[in-house]
């Protein structure tokens, strides 16, 4: 208690001196050493206004996403992929079940280099991805952490849907407008955000 309140006591000093400083713009102080006070330049009303807003994405010029359609691109990631082993899921066959329509799965290497780190347990997942008609993307980011990579990607190019099961992505990818969000649960695949009959108004 006796070291809590010397440092309080120690504090207030410090607080008070503060308080006890006059500002150099003060009156009390002579004109001659009183600092001027700050002027606003002039507006200039010839000059043009910039705006910086972050700029849309052109495929979101109506309300929904026009660079989706079939075949759909879905990005998977790594544990996307194991829940899918775990519930004995064919992922291409649940895929076209969810959507109805061609799907093309899409593996960056980030996601390639976790499943090769967590070692000999994910074999199967490893050998599943590696069957060719799961399309292989480049990644030009160093290291192998994989949700970065995915957020930019869905950023950039707004015709890919995300297949994870990760809440944190879920949530930075629900932030991003236009990008639907796929997933396992209750032994299938469900899609969240994605367009009704492709922009056709609700009834």
């Amino acid at each position: 208690m006796g070291k809590a309140k010397k440092t309080r006591k120690i504090a207030e000093k410090r607080f008070a001196k503060m308080k006890n400083m006059i500002s150099p713009s003060d009156p009390r102080i002579k004109k001659s050493l009183r600092a001027p006070p700050r002027r606003k330049k002039p507006e200039d009303l010839q000059a043009v206004k910039v705006h910086e807003a972050p700029q849309a994405s052109s495929a979101l010029f109506f309300q929904y996403n026009t660079q989706l359609g079939p075949p759909y691109h879905v990005l998977l990631d790594t544990n996307f992929i194991n829940f899918s082993i775990k519930n004995k899921l064919d992922i291409l066959q649940n895929m076209m079940d969810c959507l109805y329509a061609k799907c093309i799965p899409y593996i960056t290497d980030c996601v390639l280099g976790e499943l090769e780190k967590l070692g000999q347990k994910y074999k199967v997942a490893l050998r599943i991805i590696k069957d060719p008609r799961f399309e292989r993307i480049h990644c030009l980011h160093k290291g192998t952490y994989a949700d970065d990579c995915l957020v930019q990607r869905v950023t950039q190019h707004k015709c890919y849907i995300v297949a994870t099961n990760d809440k944190d992505l879920k949530r930075r990818i629900r932030k991003i407008p236009g990008v639907p969000v796929m997933y396992v649960a209750q032994h299938r695949y469900t899609i969240e955000r994605m367009p009704d009959a492709y922009g056709a108004p609700k009834t």
